[in-house]
């Protein structure tokens, strides 16, 4: 999945990655606050890095306040994951960027978590499709969807380098099958416009305006 190329050009001043320390899903982005939120890990051991324990789906942000949330499988590890998505709607900006991984249900992955051999601690596969219904209820504009990963998910390293063909005939042949999928979105509100500075409009073209009227009412 390509995360760092999501969020490196994402620019503000406050990044929250939300669940799964391993992975360093901010290390490409360059805002000055960066922090990471999750809710079963003590903070002392995500490998120094600045972190808080929180509840994915009541963040102790203020409203507007986040220019760039990251979820790494963090809906399938949320108790709740439509009230999850709520939570990034409200704390993120107008214009704010949320970038989402997930396990596709539509795949050979899918497939084997729907037989009993998925990891147990992860919850219902949210599918691509599905996904994009619940952030256009919230005002989200999905700007970009990429797939990867069409092997099966084996624990044989052996197997593994047997079937790496699949990941380049799976992405050439069949793309939205990938076992995991990366959605980044915009948010959207409604009615909002970029006004320009007041300072633009000079006192001079101002009084000649008046004056022109003035003229046209004698």
């Amino acid at each position: 999945m390509h995360v760092d190329q999501a969020v490196a050009d994402v620019f503000g001043f406050h990044a929250l990655q939300l669940g799964l320390p391993e992975l360093d899903a901010l290390q490409a982005n360059r805002m000055p606050h960066r922090w990471l939120g999750c809710d079963r890990w003590p903070a002392q051991t995500l490998l120094n890095r600045e972190a808080f324990l929180t509840n994915y789906e009541a963040l102790p942000f203020a409203d507007a306040s986040l220019d760039l949330l990251v979820l790494p499988h963090t809906l399938e590890l949320s108790f709740d994951p439509h009230a999850t998505l709520r939570e990034v709607a409200r704390v993120l900006v107008p214009e704010g960027r949320v970038v989402i991984v997930g396990f596709n249900p539509n795949s050979l992955w899918g497939v084997q978590k729907s037989a009993g051999n998925g990891p147990p601690e992860v919850g219902d596969y949210i599918g691509h499709r599905r996904l994009r219904d619940w952030l256009g209820l919230l005002s989200f504009e999905v700007q970009d969807a990429q797939f990867g990963c069409y092997r099966p998910a084996l624990q044989s390293e052996r197997w593994l380098q047997r079937l790496a063909w699949m990941d380049a005939a799976g992405a050439r042949s069949w793309p939205i099958f990938g076992g995991i999928y990366m959605v980044s979105a915009i948010k959207r509100v409604r009615g909002m416009h970029l006004m320009g500075p007041a300072w633009k409009t000079s006192p001079a073209r101002s009084a000649k305006a008046v004056t022109t009227a003035t003229k046209g009412m004698e």
